[in-house]
């Protein structure tokens, strides 16, 4: 059965088609998407998509909820700067656990200038794995990424230098967790390396940089064959964190992560993931203790600004739309 898309509340169709093109333009590990969107008289809903969750990465689906909370951002503001308040409601029905949000575009709103900054950031972010330059990140950009963190009721603290090096120990102690795991490598290696055609996934001419064993920043590889890619350089690094870690709190950091992106973006920065520390649990426990044991850690990112680097493609809106198998204005 088909069901075409047609206008929702204040949005016209074309409007319906554009907010949720927007929302897949966000980042996911291994560039699974795990999204899948259904449109409804209510409003539109986002759900998690179960079959691209990273059972060796991601046993318990942290990082699924945090890409499906960054995809509720770029929907959220898009709608907003479509001058339409984007009523946002998080698990709506505890009987749909693969329901994460329901948005609803039914009330005027003049746009708010910086979210429309944000929207029109938008197509221009994604992950740059290339080396950064060497340079220090004004101030007052660092305080702009710990506010869009903090609007999203997450937190982005300030590291010292003794944290960061034990940071950086960690990410090192990850890694080699993650590469010593067979289910683990044989995951990474199905989502990497992809063909150029390929729709998911990272492929081939997205790698960036190679893991770095000499002291630096361990990168993940995503299958670059340069293998003189390392990154030497010393970017901004920073972490994103939530007070306590439900699924709710890991909605609102993923929200709080694309918002930090966007955020970089706009001021004209690439930024990247090292996900090792957050995505092994007990580093991910070290870390939080690093942290001073109040702060629960969600995203590690480095900041700084890269060569120019492609984007990762994504799938069409077919693919992620619940039940229509073509699109119809």
């Amino acid at each position: 059965m088909t069901l075409p898309i047609t206008s929702i509340g204040l949005l016209d169709a074309d409007q319906v088609k554009s907010v949720i093109g927007a929302a897949v333009l966000a980042p996911s590990t291994h560039n699974t998407q795990p999204w899948r969107f259904r449109c409804t008289p209510a409003g539109i809903e986002l759900h998690a998509d179960p079959d691209r969750a990273l059972p060796a990465a991601d046993a318990d689906q942290r990082e699924l909820l945090l890409s499906c909370g960054a995809a509720l951002f770029n929907l959220r503001t898009t709608i907003h700067a479509l001058g339409t308040h984007p009523a946002t409601t998080l698990l709506p029905r505890r009987d749909d656990p693969t329901l994460l949000a329901l948005v609803r575009p039914f009330a005027a709103r003049r746009p708010d200038p910086r979210l429309v900054h944000l929207a029109d950031a938008i197509p221009r972010r994604h992950t740059n794995r290339t080396p950064f330059e060497t340079a220090v990140i004004p101030a007052s950009v660092v305080a702009e990424l710990r506010h869009a963190a903090e609007v999203e009721q997450a937190w982005l603290p300030r590291l010292a230098a003794p944290q960061l090096e034990s940071l950086r120990e960690l990410v090192h102690k990850g890694h080699q967790v993650q590469i010593s795991d067979p289910a683990f490598v044989a995951e990474w290696r199905y989502w990497t390396a992809r063909a150029p055609g390929s729709r998911d996934g990272v492929p081939e001419y997205a790698a960036g940089a190679m893991p770095s064993d000499n002291g630096g920043w361990v990168l993940r590889d995503f299958g670059s064959r340069r293998r003189d890619r390392a990154d030497h350089s010393e970017p901004l690094v920073v972490v994103i964190g939530s007070f306590t870690d439900t699924r709710t709190d890991r909605l609102r950091a993923g929200q709080a992560m694309q918002r930090v992106l966007l955020t970089a973006t706009a001021a004209g920065l690439d930024a990247s993931f090292i996900s090792q520390p957050v995505e092994v649990p007990a580093v991910r426990a070290e870390l939080r203790q690093l942290l001073g044991g109040g702060l629960w850690p969600q995203i590690v990112l480095r900041v700084g600004r890269g060569a120019p680097a492609p984007w990762t493609p994504r799938r069409s809106l077919e693919d992620v739309l619940i039940e229509p198998t073509r699109l119809n204005a």
